[in-house]
């Protein structure tokens, strides 16, 4: 019997997408080891209705409309899914010209992506204003610069609200210690420059951090940023940015999107009264969209003690997931072929690479040990919410090839990248 299971107790936080079957992991209609079969190991795995489910639950929830939701796409560029996200409704948040390039592949027009980069060259900003991307100005030095290359255009701008969150230091995108946007004292500077060149400042836009599960952060940048605004005269949208989180460890809670929802359509409706006119509200979620829909299968292929620890070697490594080694982030790992067993052991899951870094389970303070089935060589092992900044941050460090990555709808199971061949990793270079 096939049941829908959001994997309480030892298995954790709750995924949509899951369904165990006979003791086995299945996405879709799919066992996760039949696909290993299929495909190869490792293997990127995706679920499309998770992602449709994810932004179709955020656009319910937040009732102020006009509403626009855009994908910040730095979470999972993959075209297929940048397609997925265009038919339910979504724009795209870019911050990078291969950014633009790839949603504009995947059929989205130029007025639905925001291009907000950071330290941008004049090339930079020249090829997003070559395609009639509208950019999200970072710094003064760049609305100077950008001033004197197109002149008298529409532009948005970034604003520090001198309020920082997110679930690691290196994630946190506001406040005095981040380099992100011009700080919020820096209004008449602005307007300044602005004036001088002629640029007509129609959006204002924050961003404090990622992996936000405590929305009063939020919330309170909000406010902050609304505050702002007022000294703006000819807004037509604000935007707050994305960081909102999901749950990776089972003692984290979701934000009650419901809730979230009320009180930031209340918020921003009262402003737009107070302000005279009604502004589009515009939010930037990546991780949230993706990050629960995928991830990552590979295979264990050996197994070695240490008078301290037992390691588990799988085909796979840091150069495929490199949120573990980068920030010290948990996934839940789970035996695909044996979900649930009262059969446990404590144990590392390691990878492939010439790195002692090279450790899937590890926290903030370096490698933990997790408590799991009994495994065995040969045995796939999945990777939770590996959807979002997986296949995004991959390298092919150590020349190892990155994997493929399917798109499973109900029944159906498609290639939607390509593994590396050996040819891919010599390409561009010369003797």
């Amino acid at each position: 019997m096939t049941r829908s299971n959001s994997l309480a107790g030892d298995c954790g936080v709750i995924i949509k997408m899951i369904k165990i079957s006979k003791n086995k992991l299945k996405i879709g209609n799919f066992f996760v080891s039949d696909l290993i079969k299929k495909f190869g190991s490792p293997l990127y795995i995706y679920d499309e209705e998770t992602i449709r489910q994810k932004y179709r639950d955020l656009y319910k929830n937040i009732k102020y409309k006009p509403l626009r939701i855009y994908y910040a796409c730095k979470a999972n560029t993959n075209l297929s899914i940048l397609k997925i996200l265009k038919e339910e409704g979504a724009c795209i948040d870019a911050v990078s010209p291969g950014e633009i390039l790839a949603a504009l592949s995947a059929g989205y027009k130029p007025e639905q992506i925001l291009f907000t980069g950071n330290n941008l060259t004049d090339d930079e900003m020249r090829f997003a204003i070559n395609e009639k991307v509208m950019i999200n100005i970072d710094s003064l030095s760049q609305l100077r610069r950008y001033g004197m290359i197109n002149p008298g255009s529409r532009i948005s701008v970034r604003i520090n609200p001198d309020v920082g969150a997110g679930h690691h230091e290196h994630t946190i995108t506001g406040g005095p210690d981040s380099k992100f946007g011009i700080y919020f004292d820096k209004v008449g500077e602005i307007k300044t420059i602005a004036q001088k060149h002629k640029l007509k400042i129609v959006g204002i836009h924050e961003h404090i951090g990622s992996g936000i599960l405590d929305t009063n952060k939020f919330l309170l940048a909000m406010k902050v940023l609304l505050k702002t605004a007022r000294k703006f005269e000819n807004l037509e949208f604000i935007d707050f940015g994305g960081g909102i989180g999901v749950p990776y460890r089972k003692s984290q809670k979701a934000i009650d999107m419901s809730a979230f929802g009320k009180k930031v359509s209340e918020l921003f409706e009262k402003f737009c009264k107070e302000h005279g006119k009604k502004l589009t509200m515009t939010i930037e979620p990546g991780r949230y969209l993706v990050c629960e829909s995928g991830i990552l299968a590979c295979t264990v292929n050996t197994i070695k003690t240490t008078p301290k620890h037992k390691f588990i070697g799988v085909d796979s490594g840091f150069n495929h997931l490199i949120r573990p080694m980068a920030y010290g982030s948990y996934h839940e790992i789970i035996a695909a072929d044996n979900v649930n067993s009262a059969k446990k052991e404590n144990a590392l899951i390691c990878g492939n690479l010439c790195e002692s870094g090279d450790i899937f389970t590890r926290n903030e303070q370096g490698i933990e040990e997790r408590s799991l089935p009994v495994i065995e060589e040969g045995d796939v092992l999945a990777i939770m919410n590996a959807g979002a900044y997986g296949f995004s941050m991959s390298s092919n460090y150590n020349l190892r090839l990155k994997p493929m990555e399917i798109l499973i709808n109900g029944n159906k199971a498609r290639a939607i990248r390509n593994k590396d061949s050996y040819n891919d990793l010599l390409k561009g270079m010369k003797l």
